[in-house]
């Protein structure tokens, strides 16, 4: 049997299903290929979305035309902000999700958008010639023609799970691993190495004593992660709990450790730095003595928990025996340990920005399989590499987001022009213009994007107009309307800030750190006869206009700073050069130019090991 596809995707995980949908949406004849469709989005890890700068990347993709962020809404069973003691640039949305319900909203969606077909089966082999990606095989022995393929394959390349001394092949727990396929994809000259992962115990909840944990409930405000109007607002939560682990705790896991695979030799690979086991934990940071775990519900009617903060690999026993020290898990049972996972993954520096690999035209990468770890980060390459096999097969300009425009564009930057030797995380610190990638607006930032591509339809996009105008009218009123000290002075000193001694402008008094729109509207009528005239998501029109007034003086000067590194990306400089016969460069960076080969003088200049001497190179060789 032979079917024929402009874009394929392999893989239903976070990347694959944004991928799919967005070549979809675009218009491209699509089929979505998975291992098992009841699995589709599924949650390997904690059954949480967002975080810190991994909610930001949720709302782009939100912003973008892309599912992630509607699907967490309609599962959430916890909502909260983090980080709401800092500045809006930090400010990250997390939810817990129902992971069941999380994979039925995906697949409804799936299932339901035009263009698409989803087949149930393992991918074999990559078909290519001439350097050009024409089809797959499959182990059903079926013939796949296309011109395009995404591989979003996760952990399941070559997935090798470990619990002590046991391995088992596999993807993930009780599913098979993908084999033969890396190999199909490395004999065309694409290098690959082995990458590491954990997950927590699951427990059962009866076993619990939660009287002996801190309770963490949500948060019941009007935010979500969709910018569309959904009217969600996660009144229905389920509370989460903390406790601690101790020094009973810590001598049970020391004990396990010559039977642990991170330290027996067993595993070789790298884990993430920012996510260790709890037996990385003890051994890092040895004078500890305590580590904080975080208990999650799975979902709204099962008794699954998710243990946060106790990924390991040891053996069950060892686990089990050291939980059961905790107070709260003194009785506990469990439905299934703790494991590592080792996979392949392929180096980034092997792509293009659009996520196109270098060697092989029309075959993109997205998600675990360049090095990275979380949905998040996999599901906002899985949209850039859908949106572009879509252009790749209909025409049109290749869709990239700048650092200053996206985290995304940050994470593929930093993958395509740093690589990685170890999972790559996003983080705040890694985007050098925070107040500028806020979460707040980025539909201000990335929504006209997605319709002029005609990933986002109109009714995304009037939603997008409206806001702007709403959040210019108040911003423009309160630049406009007086205060009088006589009428505002009393409430000035109710609020605790100081008296005018004479008149200003509102968007003065907003400016102050004691003052808001909100506390503001209540004293001013004029200003909340404007406030009333927003009939929708008025609570997020008056954020995004206070922030835009607060951070001013900030956004502006980002942007300046912005603007002028913008300007080495105009260099472009693919193509023109032999570095290793330009002696004036130091020997790292003719040898790194040259297996990067970057785009422009600004990726150049990211690159580890090129000085500022090097790129001065480079500017007077284009004669700048």
């Amino acid at each position: 049997m032979d079917f024929k596809y402009d874009v394929i995707v392999i893989g239903a995980g976070h990347a694959g299903c944004e991928a799919a949908a967005a070549a979809a949406n675009m218009g491209s004849k699509t089929c979505l290929i998975t291992m098992d469709m009841n699995k589709i989005g599924q949650m390997s890890c904690n059954p949480a979305v967002g975080g810190i700068a991994k909610g930001q990347i949720v709302r782009e993709i939100d912003a973008l035309g892309g599912y992630m962020g509607l699907v967490t809404d309609r599962t959430a069973i916890q909502f909260r902000i983090l980080n709401r003691s800092k500045g809006p640039a930090m400010w990250s949305p997390r939810a817990q999700c129902d992971r069941n319900k999380f994979i039925w909203a995906w697949r409804e969606i799936l299932e339901n958008t035009p263009n698409l077909h989803i087949w149930q089966d393992t991918v074999r082999e990559i078909l290519v010639e001439n350097g050009e990606v024409v089809g797959l095989v499959t182990f059903w022995g079926v013939t796949f023609h296309a011109k395009c393929i995404v591989l979003t394959a996760g952990t399941f390349l070559n997935g090798l799970m470990h619990v002590g001394r046991t391995m088992l092949p596999g993807g993930r727990m009780a599913e098979p691993a993908s084999y033969e396929l890396t190999e199909s994809i490395a004999k065309h000259g694409i290098t690959y190495g082995r990458m590491k992962t954990g997950t927590p115990v699951r427990i059962d909840g009866r076993s619990v004593h939660y009287e002996l944990m801190d309770i963490q409930d949500g948060e019941n405000d009007f935010h979500k992660f969709s910018f569309m109007n959904t009217g969600v607002r996660h009144l229905k939560q389920l509370p989460c709990w903390t406790c601690f682990t101790n020094e009973e705790t810590h001598h049970i896991l020391r004990e396990g450790l010559p039977d642990s695979p991170l330290f027996n030799g067993q595993i070789q690979s790298i884990g993430p730095r920012y996510c260790p086991s709890i037996e990385t934990k003890i051994v890092t940071f040895p004078d500890k003595p305590q580590h904080q775990l975080f208990l999650e519900p799975e979902g709204e009617t099962t008794q699954e928990l998710y243990l946060n903060g106790f990924s390991s690999s040891l053996p069950m026993d060892i686990q089990i025996a050291a939980l059961k020290k905790i107070p709260a898990f003194k009785d506990l049972i469990i439905y299934r340990p703790g494991y590592a996972i080792e996979y392949d993954y392929f180096d980034p520096t092997q792509l293009k920005h659009t996520l196109e690999t270098k060697k092989i035209k029309n075959l993109f990468f997205a998600g675990q399989v360049n090095g990275t770890t979380g949905y998040e980060e996999a599901a906002g390459q899985g949209i850039i590499a859908g949106i572009n096999a879509h252009i790749n097969c209909h025409g049109g300009e290749p869709f990239t987001l700048a650092r200053d425009e996206a985290y995304i564009g940050v994470l593929i930057d930093d993958l395509v022009t740093k690589g990685v030797d170890e999972p790559y995380r996003m983080f705040t610190s890694r985007a050098e213009y925070r107040i500028l990638l806020r979460m707040d607006d980025a539909d201000m930032r990335l929504t006209e994007k997605a319709w002029k591509l005609g990933l986002v339809k109109e009714d995304r996009y009037e939603l997008l107009r409206q806001k702007r105008e709403a959040v210019s009218h108040i911003i423009n009123f309160a630049r406009d309307y007086s205060m009088k000290p006589t009428l505002i002075n009393p409430i000035l000193e109710q609020l605790g800030t100081t008296p005018l001694r004479q008149g200003c402008k509102l968007i003065d008094l907003i400016n102050r750190p004691q003052i808001t729109i909100d506390n503001m509207a209540v004293h001013v009528s004029a200003l909340k006869r404007e406030l009333d005239k927003v009939n929708d998501r008025k609570e997020e029109i008056i954020e995004a206009a206070e922030i835009l007034i607060k951070y001013e003086g900030y956004i502006g000067r980002e942007r300046i700073i912005a603007d002028k590194l913008a300007r080495l990306e105009s260099i472009k400089i693919k193509g023109k050069f032999d570095y290793n016969s330009i002696q004036s460069l130091s020997t790292e960076a003719r040898q790194k130019l040259t297996k990067i080969d970057p785009e422009t003088i600004a990726q150049a200049s990211r690159i580890p090991g090129i000085s500022p001497s090097d790129v001065n190179v480079l500017l007077v060789l284009c004669g700048r």
